[in-house]
């Protein structure tokens, strides 16, 4: 059964919990310049707190999401609502990001006519920060601190996608499997990790080094044409050979195979051809990069339309 109060108890109710509530009432004319707001706007340090009052809604919002949040608030006030809530970065006075949402409702005056609107605002930093902790830690291989398959494979399509060019090279400790066998798991991690480490000494700024399986690595070099990138492998390949750079906690010296392509007009085919060649580096020894040159992407292009 439901309660009925006067006009006047309505406005009292409205008041104290508007005052009690973090989130933050607005209320706007049918322009957006912002007429009334609740204390908690005073909590947040948006930028246009300091006479607020004749400002526009959008001098809370970052530029990058103006254009959403006006064209809510557009719809309110001519009388389409769909009750969804609209999220933002808010335009603050320095220090981080902080990440906001909002939902609109039309204001309706006494003879029927739209006479503005008023909206919540809340926080959801805390979610968006649980969110991104999360796909971080999706996106990471937990042992290696590396970015894992499913990050790689992403990226990966994006260059394929981009068409900007660029190699992929994949990385696998020899005779890892037997090393685990003698030696237990403990000493593979720090092998595992040591690699890891060794590995991102070599790759440049904007390589993308990944852990891609067991003790398989990867490289997406980017915007990377073939001589460069096989010249870096060549000297990870060659370093470890010489001089076992990368031990575990045994001393173990090892050494890696590796297979080097561009990146094609496709995932599975630049996937296919690094592994090809990192299968050939093993059947020809092991301690060693082959690599596939592949075709130059005009040709490429020409084979797959002609």
């Amino acid at each position: 059964m439901g309660v009925n109060f006067t006009p006047e108890e309505g406005c009292v109710l409205y008041r104290l919990w508007a005052d009690s509530t973090n989130d933050i009432i607005l209320k706007t004319d049918c322009s957006g310049n912002i007429v009334n707001a609740s204390p908690a706007l005073e909590r947040w340090p948006f930028a246009s707190v300091n006479g607020l009052f004749g400002r526009h809604i959008l001098d809370l919002v970052h530029p990058s999401r103006c254009a959403a949040v006006m064209a809510a608030h557009e719809s309110v006030i001519a009388g389409r609502q769909d009750g969804g809530w609209i999220e933002f970065p808010a335009r603050s006075v320095d220090g981080p990001e902080r990440w906001f949402e909002i939902q609109l409702r039309c204001l309706i005056a006494d003879g029927g006519a739209i006479q503005g609107a008023v909206s919540i605002v809340r926080s959801i930093q805390e979610r968006r920060t649980f969110e991104e902790r999360l796909f971080v830690a999706a996106m990471t291989d937990t042992l290696t601190g590396l970015t894992n398959r499913s990050a790689f494979v992403s990226m990966l399509q994006h260059l394929v996608e981009a068409k900007a060019g660029g190699c992929l090279a994949m990385f696998d400790i020899d005779h890892f499997k037997a090393i685990n066998m003698r030696y237990g798991h403990t000493v593979g991690d720090q092998l595992l990790i040591a690699f890891s480490e060794f590995i991102r000494a070599f790759a440049g700024s904007g390589d993308i080094i990944s852990r891609i399986g067991g003790e398989s690595f990867g490289i997406l070099f980017a915007n990377t044409g073939i001589e460069p990138a096989e010249a870096i492998c060549r000297r990870i390949v060659g370093a470890l050979g010489e001089t076992g750079g990368a031990t575990g906690g045994e001393g173990l010296p090892i050494t890696v195979s590796a297979g080097l392509t561009p990146i094609a007009l496709s995932l599975d085919d630049t996937i296919k051809a690094a592994e090809l060649a990192l299968t050939v580096a093993k059947a020809k020894g092991r301690n060693r990069l082959e690599v596939d040159r592949g075709l130059p992407v005009y040709l490429v292009r020409a084979t797959k339309t002609g």
